[in-house]
């Protein structure tokens, strides 16, 4: 899945030709290993993103919106001091290395040229980004590498120290500068029963897994054949494949398997068969954007809503324990009756009974038929205080029950609330979406106010998701519960349609009609937004309520998003994402 050195030469080539000869004009660090680069050239306006996170380290030029930080981090103004306004003269990869580096003129405090160079190291876990002034030392780096000098092999990278390229792996060849005397020495020392595919990986620079195992089908018809089948087929299927890359001859392609992307590559892929589907793309920016999307973003949702989820986590586990002790109080209080009764049999045998009495034994005219009871006294009060003592516990019992009650339903209401913020950051897009919760957190009392009161000050001003119906009516989707509120409450008239799905969390949706009928197309797509934006997305045939904003309420003193209605209709939809796609403005 990482891009290989091969599939970096394709987009390098494709980079290059939109960035070259260009003027950085701004510079963002959308995330801590992003950094995106606004360049400005004869052919247009680009984005050039380079990645720096070891799991999918890339360079690309994307189209993707990306929220920016309030306040950036310290590399970014960094490379903005250095590079901002600065010239791109080439874009450089070392053979079959998967690093990429920009050459840039740009001027120093004396307004002198000088060249500094930004290199990419695209290597998995070593993944890296630096910045190198013109003699070739680091300015800075995005991860600073402090190892032993006595180490073999030992490389620091550190602000100050002279810029080294990573060694290349000792007793691999480079396939494209390979002489046939390397060639004809590789295939007579090598074990020729070990699979192609791994004799490709361990005698040659920059073949990814991938690309190996498809020169070996396409040799062989398999992946596991032995390379003895027929070696010399084996390197010229290589061969091929480099050649092809060297003309220009790439085709960005995605490779599908159940509607879900998992590898990409610069060529189509066929070892899988007709299970995998081998998606083109335009583009490799276009390629990159759709397959990394939908990973990146839930990836930094959820690591900036930790925590917000560890708070509403430890919230809801308080929750259920209270709840827990306040229901076995609640069944404890069933028997109060008894302690009525007690009070009753021994105000009616009154006459009978003396200070310092342990029990009272007595017929139980509750009984139908009237059998003896024994009642437990104290001995230390007299009868009267003992019967008022089993009135006391009942009326207390009494007490207890109703206010037990009201306090479970608070309860109930309490734990939907927090699920339903839950529900709300699985679906947030981004940093501003965030705040927004943040700031519902704050304002119900589950977060801290931030210190700072310039942070304090700061709101968060996202508006809901825009869609379009068929018929062209407006659909607005809110993405939290402060602005399921505003939709419902403020914005929306009391003509205009209120979707949600049926006692599941979800969004509100509104409908705006603008006193207009809606036809049934709209209605139904409304519905699919409210199915699709709700905890049923994962569902067939979900229920979603609809009714007239005029039937919807908001309980005084309600949780924000918690609302009441009546007079409704119930559609059941399936979540239709292509729809959902079809209808987002």
């Amino acid at each position: 899945m990482p891009m290989d050195a091969l599939c970096l030469s394709a987009v390098r080539r494709e980079t290059e030709q939109a960035v070259l000869g260009g003027r950085i004009d701004k510079i963002h660090q959308p995330s801590r290993d992003e950094i995106l680069l606004h360049i400005r050239s004869k052919t247009g306006a680009c984005r050039l993103l380079l990645t720096a996170n070891p799991a999918r380290p890339r360079m690309q030029l994307t189209q993707l919106p990306r929220e920016n930080p309030a306040e950036p981090p310290m590399f970014c103004m960094l490379l903005r001091k250095y590079l901002t306004g600065g010239k791109i003269l080439e874009l450089r990869q070392p053979p079959m290395e998967r690093l990429a580096e920009l050459v840039i003129e740009a001027s120093n405090e004396m307004g002198d040229k000088v060249i500094r160079r930004l290199i990419l190291e695209a290597m998995g876990r070593r993944t890296n980004l630096l910045l190198l002034d013109g003699e070739g030392r680091i300015v800075d780096c995005l991860r600073r590498v402090d190892v032993d000098l006595s180490q073999e092999n030992a490389r620091p990278l550190l602000p100050g120290m002279f810029y080294k390229y990573p060694p290349m792996q000792a007793g691999k060849l480079d396939p494209e500068t390979m002489t046939p005397e390397e060639r004809a020495a590789l295939l007579t020392s090598s074990p020729m029963d070990a699979p192609a595919d791994k004799f490709l990986m361990n005698h040659f620079l920059g073949l990814s897994p991938l690309i190996a195992r498809e020169a070996a089908f396409e040799a062989f018809g398999e992946v596991d054949a032995p390379v003895g089948r027929d070696p010399e087929k084996l390197l010229e299927k290589v061969d091929a494949i480099l050649e092809k890359l060297r003309a220009g001859d790439v085709q960005p392609t995605m490779l599908v398997r159940e509607g879900k992307p998992v590898d990409f590559s610069f060529r189509p892929i066929l070892q899988y068969g007709p299970g995998t589907e081998n998606r083109a793309f335009d583009t490799f920016g276009d390629l990159l954007d759709a397959f990394y999307q939908a990973r990146e973003t839930a990836d930094s949702v959820r690591q900036k809503g930790q925590d917000f989820i560890k708070s509403l986590t430890h919230a809801r586990d308080r929750l259920t324990r209270k709840m827990a002790m306040q229901e076995k109080e609640l069944e404890r209080t069933k028997n109060r009756e008894q302690d009525r009764m007690y009070g009753d049999l021994i105000t009616a045998n009154l006459y009978r009974m003396e200070k310092g009495m342990k029990v009272l034994r007595a017929e139980n005219y509750y009984d139908p038929d009237c059998a003896e009871i024994e009642i437990p006294l104290d001995p230390l009060k007299t009868p009267q205080q003992n019967a008022a003592r089993y009135y006391k516990a009942y009326t207390k019992a009494k007490t207890a029950e109703e206010m037990l009650t009201i306090q479970l339903e608070k309860g109930a209401a309490e734990g939907a609330y927090l699920d339903s913020v839950l529900d709300s950051i699985s679906r947030a897009e981004g940093d501003r979406d965030l705040e927004e919760i943040r700031q519902e957190l704050v304002e119900t009392g589950y977060l801290r106010r931030k210190g700072k009161a310039k942070d304090r000050m700061k709101r968060s001003h996202s508006k809901p998701m825009e869609f379009r119906s068929s018929a062209g009516f407006r659909i607005s989707v809110g993405r939290n519960n402060l602005q399921n509120d505003m939709l419902t409450t403020k914005q929306a008239g009391k003509w205009d349609y209120w979707f949600h799905t049926q006692k599941i969390h979800g969004s509100h949706v509104i409908l705006w009609t603008e006193g207009e009928k809606p036809d049934e197309r709209s209605l139904h797509e409304a519905a699919c937004l409210a199915t699709w934006f709700s905890q049923g997305r994962e569902g067939k045939k979900v229920p979603v309520d609809y009714t007239p904003v005029k039937f919807v309420k908001k309980p005084a003193g309600a949780r924000p998003g918690m609302v009441v209605y009546t007079t409704y209709q119930t559609a059941y939809v399936d979540p239709d994402e292509e729809l959902v796609k079809k209808l987002k403005t």
